[in-house]
């Protein structure tokens, strides 16, 4: 799962909407929810409105990859519980998909594959915040962490799997807790309660050896650790305790503990290495605890597929089609000789994840990748952009077939 920091950090790991340098001038609401009945997604029927492919169309690399990554979900007879969605049925998207597969695999690129879309492809918009198709992208990757599977002296901030007693729905919906008796509490304990409580006591996965680092992990959704022979142990999001994201900054801003200038990773992570006392007062505002699988190979997104950098995106799988072709156009940050631009990025990507902060249709992550230097571009994405969506022009749904 995706969830998602660094420098100036990204939106969706603290949830601030206004304040940040970065931040657009004008203050929205990005989490505004769409109104009953509506889809998040519009067609475009005008030309002029579609957007321009050829700069994107000259960067292809690893595209066909989360392509296929997509694909191999599809394939799944889960998936196609989560369609039609936004009018888009489960074989229009695969079938969206091998098209565009089929022209990475002919060798199109630059212009000739621009065409090549115009000419196959419909093209949709998020409505995004504001019904005006704006969307706020912000970046998530995946951290190296210090931690051990062993606890010591050094390594005593758990992390745990996804305990027996929580109960979730087919779709993944948290449906509470089961208890002894048998009954559901609908509501799963919090952070606080089971941190403080140490309930899961037997269910870790791993221990870390800074707690501010174990809250960033249940944030981020997804982590590499560093284990002490050096060798890397992939953990994974297996599920969530169910209670809605709250951030932290905010309250630390208020008390003083660090200025809205100052806000940053390393200004956190430096208050709580001198104010070690202080990490659970803010890391229990925010009740979202987020459990853990072992996970081989990369990082996974929430269909079970792995994300790449710069080619997989989070979205709020509720209102948007799940590992469909995207396209986005915003600003991202660049490292050039040790300084962090902003500049125009136009790309393709699947939508292969979500996050605890995605929920609305002027919200979209963009996966950055693995370690520090990631995180440092991660905590710089806030910019305003559009999002928009591929699928295959004149499609007829193939007849059901008889038994």
């Amino acid at each position: 799962m995706k969830v998602k920091i660094a420098l100036l950090l990204s939106l969706s790991v603290l949830g601030i909407l206004s304040g940040c340098k970065s931040a657009p001038q004008q203050v929205k609401d990005y989490t505004r929810q769409l109104p009953p009945g509506q889809f998040a997604l519009r067609k475009i029927t005008d030309p002029a409105q579609i957007p321009d492919f050829t700069l994107a169309s000259f960067n292809v690399k690893d595209l066909r990859q989360a392509v296929a990554n997509s694909l191999n979900y599809l394939k799944k007879p889960s998936s196609q519980k989560f369609y039609p969605s936004n009018g888009i049925s489960h074989s229009h998207a695969v079938a969206s998909l091998q098209k565009f597969a089929q022209l990475l695999d002919s060798g199109l690129i630059g212009l000739s594959l621009n065409s090549a879309i115009k000419d196959n492809f419909d093209v949709y918009i998020s409505v995004g915040c504001d019904d005006m198709g704006t969307v706020l992208f912000t970046g998530y990757y995946t951290p190296i962490l210090d931690g051990s599977t062993t606890r010591t002296e050094k390594y005593k901030y758990p992390l745990y799997k996804q305990p027996a007693d929580l109960v979730k729905a087919p779709d993944g919906k948290i449906l509470g807790q089961r208890l002894a008796n048998g009954e559901i509490n609908p509501q799963y304990p919090s952070r606080e309660t089971i941190e403080r409580t140490n309930m899961l006591k037997g269910q870790e996965i791993v221990w870390l050896a800074d707690q501010f680092e174990a809250y960033i992990a249940t944030i981020q959704g997804s982590a590499q650790i560093r284990l002490p022979d050096g060798s890397l142990m992939g953990i994974g999001y297996a599920a969530n305790n169910g209670w809605d994201y709250k951030p932290i900054a905010e309250a630390m801003i208020s008390d003083g503990a660090i200025t809205r200038a100052q806000l940053s990773l390393a200004s956190m992570i430096q208050y709580f290495k001198q104010n070690p006392d202080k990490v659970s007062k803010y890391t229990n505002i925010n009740p979202r605890y987020v459990f853990f699988q072992n996970e081989s190979g990369p990082p996974r997104g929430s269909i079970n597929e792995p994300v790449l950098p710069m080619r997989s995106i989070a979205t709020d799988k509720s209102i948007f089609p799940r590992a469909a072709l995207t396209f986005f156009s915003t600003k991202l940050p660049t490292e050039k000789g040790g300084m962090i631009t902003q500049e125009l990025y136009d790309g393709f990507a699947l939508d292969q994840d979500t996050g605890g902060a995605i929920r609305a249709p002027g919200r979209c992550d963009v996966y950055i990748g693995i370690g520090d230097t990631a995180g440092k571009l991660a905590g710089q994405t806030y910019q305003e952009g559009k999002l928009y969506y591929l699928f295959l022009k004149d499609y007829t749904s193939p007849p059901a077939q008889q038994n």
